[in-house]
């Protein structure tokens, strides 16, 4: 495939005529159109639907621009950095990561990134549903617990595990009395299985209140209405200084997130810059040390009280 023809196709593409992109790119229009053409010839598609007035692409061309539009931009990125002698992270750097760890974590984390590498532009969007990195054009993911995909590798950023809190004078039930508890609005739980230093223990739940984030959830419990189950990295500071007492552990799979990225794209410097960064902010990747990054205080395991029997 000819990489000129396929990078005047993107052109094309992205300006969504040849007029505009011949424009842009101070290119003859002619040039364009013929080495579109040639592509076409090539691989034997159509890759634009020409009306008189309009130029739209076709599924074909749509599915081609969408695949190769990265792919030039770090072709093109590479030969700049070869050419300076040097891997300094440039360019535009998308993210998509879960609302909560963005809420706590990625205002701060973005804005010291950005202090650090100011060629990169940085673009965070945050949503909870499984996103298409290719098709969508995301450079990274950031996921709780994720599917196993073929697609994709990474490297765990974070381990967090949920614990029951309440505030110290809501002491835990005895068994087979039902405790008052803030849950979230979509959980039909009726128990919490803990695990605690004297054991295991089922806890029957009655929720007085369903709300629909965790963090509203943490401030709700921290009224005393209620207990919640929530994660260890979101209460670590109220635990630590004895705003909150922790029930026990909840049984049951940890949780883990995960740095993803596309396992047939080579890294970008941009990508690996990000990936140190976070490294570099959570070593060890554990929950405490989220807290003590938004913090700034030292919140460990020996240190979080407990109102474990």
């Amino acid at each position: 495939m000819d990489l000129l023809a396929l990078a005047d196709f993107n052109l094309v593409a992205r300006h969504g005529g040849f007029g505009r992109a011949a424009r842009a790119a101070e290119r003859p229009k002619a040039t364009l159109s013929r080495r579109v053409a040639d592509l076409e010839a090539s691989l034997g598609v159509r890759l634009f639907e020409r009306g008189s007035h309009t130029l739209k692409l076709t599924q074909e061309g749509r599915a081609l621009f969408e695949r190769t539009e990265t792919l030039l931009a770090e072709i093109g990125e590479a030969a700049t950095a070869v050419a300076s002698g040097g891997e300094t992270p440039r360019g535009r750097l998308r993210i998509s990561a879960p609302l909560l760890f963005s809420q706590m974590a990625l205002g701060k984390l973005a804005a010291r990134f950005a202090l650090r590498y100011p060629e990169v532009r940085l673009e965070i969007t945050t949503e909870d549903r499984a996103v298409d990195m290719v098709e969508e054009g995301y450079d990274l993911v950031i996921r709780v617990n994720p599917d196993p995909d073929e697609r994709l590798i990474g490297r765990v950023l974070l381990r967090d595990r949920l614990v029951a809190v309440a505030v110290p004078d809501l002491g835990r039930p005895e068994s087979g009395v039902a405790a008052r508890a803030v849950v979230r609005a979509s959980s039909n739980q009726s128990a919490w299985d803990l695990a605690t230093q004297g054991g295991d223990v089922r806890v029957s739940i009655e929720p007085v209140l369903r709300l629909a984030s965790l963090i509203m959830i943490r401030d709700a419990v921290r009224t005393g209405i209620g207990a919640a189950v929530l994660p260890l990295s979101l209460v670590a500071g109220d635990l630590h200084s004895g705003a909150l007492v922790q029930w026990g552990d909840v049984k049951g799979r940890p949780i883990e997130i995960w740095a993803l990225y596309p396992s047939r794209r080579l890294l970008s410097a941009r990508v690996s810059a990000f990936l140190e960064f976070l490294k570099e902010a959570f070593p060890q990747g554990q929950p405490e040390e989220l807290t003590a990054y938004l913090t700034g205080e030292d919140v460990t395991t020996q240190t979080v009280k407990t109102g474990l029997p």
